[in-house]
């Protein structure tokens, strides 16, 4: 794919994936983008997924024929990116590898080389030219490993992104709800703990003026209005700020009763105005898709039964997610079931208890079997709470 005259996409799609990650579902496929820059002297950034080790190099040579490649960037070491280095160094044995000096120590690790016979080390500030274009390297760590480089090149005013505005999804195939909702379930799971790290990375591209956007996940980003509306978005989710109105209502059940009571207060919810409720069963719904969801609204609603004097395994699962993830400056509901000892309430605000900014609804529902009268009262008032602040 032709991206200008001197920069082209030689990455690939994988439509056979089951999990990205080993748990992100992607029924999308996913992409492992690779760009060639072809100059006096020819670049490629990052290698792809070791699986796709023969189409990428493939899809070089289809761009430059048995010429040499002068340089490879490698921008980040997750191997879904950096698994066909040594496949690319035996194939271009006067190629100079370029990264970071972590990317090297995890080269080491991971692959047994450092090619320290052939490698340029780059920190931030750094230029490299290949003749017509300047490449400068930004540090850009945390986002999400350590050892993350991006590139900004000033002759086409061209950012390669690494890992950060990127998305689920393969590159061929259409997403019916467009760039938002993989790309915000991909930052969120991906990279929502580093928050500090992303606006960091933000202000620095502020200070850039970019055409084109190349991640490694997902479409180039290459209008005015594109780029605009993902560093917004961006900013929004790595300061953890709300970014629609709204409502998520999580909830477990054992026996149907406390569904009973999810579902009967996202009715009450919708009939008071709510503007979205945005339901999800955790043991059966995509939970990376919860905890999107979570992070969207300003306000969630917990629901699950006391077991075995806690609370059920996949409510425990969900907050761990949002609590690992600096889930921060929201509201939250609770509902408790428990026959006997309800305690479940108390089990999820404990687990909140280091997390900033989270405010609890005065009201908790505790339902002790199945809704009756003195619990569906205290939906309506749970509800009345939530539609108020």
């Amino acid at each position: 794919m032709r991206i200008s005259n001197d920069v082209r996409y030689v990455g690939v799609n994988d439509h056979d994936i089951d999990l990205f990650e080993g748990q992100y579902v992607v029924p999308l496929g996913m992409a492992y983008n690779s760009y060639l820059v072809k100059d006096a002297k020819t670049v490629v950034f990052d290698t792809v997924d070791a699986r796709f080790g023969d189409a990428w190099l493939a899809n070089i040579r289809a761009e430059i024929g048995d010429a040499p490649v002068d340089y490879l960037i490698v921008q980040h070491m997750e191997p879904d990116h950096s698994a066909n280095i040594a496949r690319f160094a035996a194939a271009y044995p006067k190629a100079t590898i370029v990264a970071s000096a972590m990317a090297f120590t995890m080269m080491k690790n991971f692959f047994g080389d450092d090619y320290a016979s052939r490698r340029l080390v780059v920190k931030e500030g750094d230029t490299l030219s290949s003749g017509r274009h300047v490449f400068t390297f930004v540090a850009a760590p945390m986002v999400h490993w350590p050892e993350v480089i991006v590139t900004y090149e000033s002759t086409e005013r061209l950012l390669f992104s690494a890992d950060g505005f990127g998305k689920f999804g393969a590159n061929d195939v259409e997403d019916p709800e467009g760039w938002d909702c993989e790309a915000r379930r991909y930052y969120i799971g991906i990279v929502g703990k580093f928050g500090p790290q992303t606006q960091a990375l933000l202000k620095k591209a502020a200070g850039l003026a970019i055409d084109k956007i190349l991640p490694l996940h997902g479409p180039i980003l290459d209008t005015p209005e594109a780029i605009a509306h993902v560093v917004k978005q961006y900013d929004t989710w790595s300061s953890y700020a709300v970014e629609s109105p709204g409502i998520c209502l999580a909830y477990t059940s054992v026996y149907g009763h406390t569904k009973a009571a999810a579902l009967k207060l996202a009715e009450i919810l919708k009939a008071k105005g709510c503007p979205k409720v945005a339901v999800s069963d955790l043991a059966r719904d995509d939970q990376p898709e919860a905890v999107e969801d979570a992070f969207r609204y300003g306000k969630l609603v917990l629901a699950t039964t006391t077991y075995n004097t806690e609370i059920f395994p996949w409510m425990r699962h969900f907050i761990d997610h949002l609590v690992e993830r600096n889930y921060q400056n929201r509201t939250i509901g609770l509902i408790e079931n428990g026959s006997w000892a309800p305690r479940a309430a108390k089990v999820m605000r404990d687990l909140f208890a280091n997390s900033h900014g989270i405010r609890f609804c005065d009201t908790v529902v505790t339902i002790r079997g199945a809704l009756d009268a003195s619990s569906g009262a205290q939906l309506e008032k749970l509800a009345d709470e939530l539609m108020r602040d």
